[in-house]
């Protein structure tokens, strides 16, 4: 036997190792802690927002990547629309998704980075027109119901016009429409649209103009922003709508539209519906219902935070959204084996309205004028049935986590331990004499020091 070892020294090292879960959660900590507020710049991919309201990206710089998730309350503040591509700058929280081993940025606010030329005079434009009144909905004209002639703008060569006239063929092939050919890109395209807006209010052989181009960039949609069109349109006697681009495409001809359809085949059946008046009543009922929902959930969940600021509050917070990021990995999946489902539907939809074309159109859509009437009726009845179940339900829940609450086990008189590095202290092994103990109880908490420890 050594010297050292005869006065009782040791050099043998322990060995500590570690469970997955262990590490993980280590290295979470440690990263929440260093990277609780930070600024990161990136372009956008695999953009996917959830059902859930939860969106899902990844930020990428050459050969480096990062994923992102934005939950729902702070994704319903954005101003913008995110898409695959964009350049942006994420401000948020570094941490661990443990279900995996990733590294992710909780992300609670977006902006895209600096605008080109283009957009400046988008917006200034647009600030103009608005001042001068031209986007306000008192001015704006009914849209006719089962117009006989559809006057239409667009290129004969495009893909908008086949997209109109397909949906004319199937939903109401008696529509009679007179195309005004124009170019839809370029110096002149401006120019031959807003002749054929003159056009048609000279001649008043339409009852309505639908203005139409496919999707593109900002300078394809260059001649739609044009003051000159904006203001043959303003000026137009007939009603005007805009199917320009693709739903996520806005130009100043749509605000100044007095309807604004999402695409080409979205104008077809706006025109040729008679149901629009009774949809518009039923959307802005639900508006007001879930606007009601959202006000009343606010109020909630400012509640439940004010409850898990405790430590233990927040790691159960966290526990509860990293499930609600696994349901959403779920949620798409089954959305991918429901999408054939529909598609088969609709296949049948197709057969079952070629079927029906010899029938009157004007007898079918009273009879569902009559039954959207009842249903219109009935509707204030279900929605407050369905109102009292979601609170019994959110009521039953409420009273499930206050009861698994650590606090209401701490009125018990039970009290929570944490070791000199603040986490929960389970066994007396990871202590020795003279180490400083924080001890939570109900109301208050007392510091004490280890005398001795038992086994």
């Amino acid at each position: 036997m050594s010297t050292l070892e005869q006065l009782g020294f040791s050099f043998q090292p322990q060995r500590r190792v570690f469970s997955v879960r262990d590490l993980v959660g280590t290295v979470r900590t440690a990263l929440e802690r260093e990277y609780t507020d930070i600024w990161i710049g990136g372009e956008i991919s695999n953009y996917r927002p959830a059902e859930s309201g939860h969106l899902y990206f990844t930020l990428k710089d050459g050969e480096a990547q990062l994923r992102v998730v934005m939950f729902r309350m702070q994704a319903r503040l954005l101003r913008f629309r995110p898409d695959n591509g964009m350049a942006i700058v994420a401000r948020g929280r570094v941490t661990v998704y443990e279900s995996r081993g990733e590294l992710q940025l909780i992300a609670e606010y977006l902006e895209p980075k600096g605008a080109g030329a283009l957009q400046i005079a988008f917006e200034q434009l647009k600030a103009k027109l608005a001042a001068e009144g031209l986007f306000e909905q008192s001015r704006k004209k009914p849209i006719p119901m089962l117009p006989r002639l559809i006057g239409i703008v667009t290129s004969p060569r495009g893909a908008a016009i086949h997209d109109f006239l397909n949906v004319l063929r199937r939903r109401h092939a008696t529509a009679s429409l007179l195309i005004y050919p124009a170019q839809v890109q370029g110096d002149a395209a401006a120019n031959e649209i807003s002749s054929g807006i003159r056009y048609f209010n000279k001649s008043r052989k339409v009852e309505v103009i639908v203005i139409a181009r496919g999707g593109g960039s900002l300078e394809d949609l260059a001649a739609f922003n044009d003051e000159a069109l904006a203001r043959a349109i303003a000026a137009s006697e007939l009603p005007v709508i805009s199917a320009i681009g693709h739903e996520t495409d806005f130009t100043i001809a749509d605000f100044v539209a007095d309807l604004r359809a999402p695409t080409p085949s979205a104008a077809a059946e706006i025109v040729i519906s008679a149901r629009q008046q009774l949809e518009d009543q039923i959307g802005a009922l639900a508006r007001r219902l879930e606007h009601g929902i959202r006000y009343r959930l606010m109020l909630n969940r400012q509640r439940f935070q004010e409850l898990g600021e405790h430590r233990a509050g927040l790691r159960i917070t966290d526990a509860i959204r990293r499930r609600q990021q696994r349901l959403d990995e779920l949620s798409g999946r089954v959305l991918s084996s429901e999408k054939n489902v529909l598609q088969t539907y609709r296949r049948r939809l197709e057969l079952a309205a070629v079927r029906v074309r010899h029938h009157d159109l004007r007898r079918v859509l009273q009879g569902m004028h009559k039954n959207l009437q009842g249903i219109a009726l009935q509707l204030p009845r279900a929605m407050r049935g369905v109102l009292l179940s979601r609170r019994a339900r959110w009521e039953q829940l409420s009273a499930k986590l206050d009861g698994l609450s650590p606090l209401k086990i701490l009125e018990r008189g039970y009290a929570v331990v944490f070791d000199p590095a603040g986490k929960p202290l389970t066994d007396s092994a990871r202590l020795s004499p003279g180490d400083r103990l924080r001890v939570r109880l109900a109301r208050g908490g007392v510091n004490a020091e280890v005398l001795s420890t038992e086994k």
